[in-house]
């Protein structure tokens, strides 16, 4: 079965304030340059015409996950491959779904997950342009770096970083530090690239230039529409920036 987007309305990219002079560019990873659904495409024959509705039920179920255990305090932490190996249990028990060796597939799956076609060579150009490059992710260190091997995208980053670092998930802003540590100065030299709109969000609350992958057209959310630059994918980011 053919994975097929939902009906898109046209989006425009406009951007709320005119960027001052970019030093590098942060991505989220999983949503953004990676295609969390891509896993579960993969096995789509394997687990039926529900399988898109399956992948979304576990992606909510991983974000709620994080959210949760960052709540309930530092001894609650678990890194985010075991969270997104316990959200897919949980998702497989309520649908039925018991073939064990369908499961490891779908672990290793995520593990391995395909980039947005536009992705390499958006990097590609950014880092023609001088400008830096890195992921800020929930994901910890060994599972984001086979997920950048896998997509072919490690040579073109210049940091991966992840919240193993300061324990806790995003939205928490002890995260969205380490992007500004990493590269020095300040956020408003930064631009901070994200389709989910609850990190858009909290990436525009921590002084960021951000720019929201808005891939399904879906509807305004934290009010960022107006306030932050609103994408239809990464094709072009470089030309914005340039």
């Amino acid at each position: 079965m053919t994975w097929r987007s939902p009906a898109k309305r046209p989006i425009i990219a406009r951007k709320a304030d005119p960027l001052p002079q970019t030093h590098a560019v942060v991505f989220d990873a999983y949503g953004t340059l990676l295609d969390v659904h891509s896993a579960m495409a993969r096995h789509a024959d394997r687990l039926g015409p529900d399988w898109a509705q399956i992948s979304a039920a576990w992606r909510a179920k991983q974000l709620e996950y994080s959210w949760i255990r960052s709540l309930a305090g530092p001894a609650q932490h678990r890194d985010f491959a075991v969270l997104t190996d316990e959200a897919l249990a949980v998702v497989a028990a309520a649908r039925g779904i018991d073939d064990p060796a369908l499961l490891a597939d779908l672990r290793l799956a995520y593990r391995a997950l395909q980039a947005y076609p536009e992705v390499v060579a958006m990097l590609t150009a950014l880092r023609d342009a001088g400008l830096g490059r890195a992921i800020l992710s929930n994901g910890e260190p060994a599972m984001l770096a086979q997920g950048v091997a896998a997509a072919g995208i490690a040579d073109l980053l210049d940091a991966v970083l992840s919240v193993e670092s300061v324990g806790i998930f995003k939205p928490d802003p002890r995260v969205y530090r380490l992007a500004i540590d990493r590269f020095g100065g300040d956020a408003s030299r930064l631009v901070f690239v994200s389709s989910n709109p609850w990190d858009a969000f909290a990436a525009r609350e921590n002084g960021f230039r951000v720019m929201w992958v808005n891939r399904a057209a879906g509807p305004d959310e934290y009010g960022l529409r107006g306030t932050v630059t609103e994408l239809r994918d990464l094709a072009s980011l470089p030309a914005l920036l340039a």
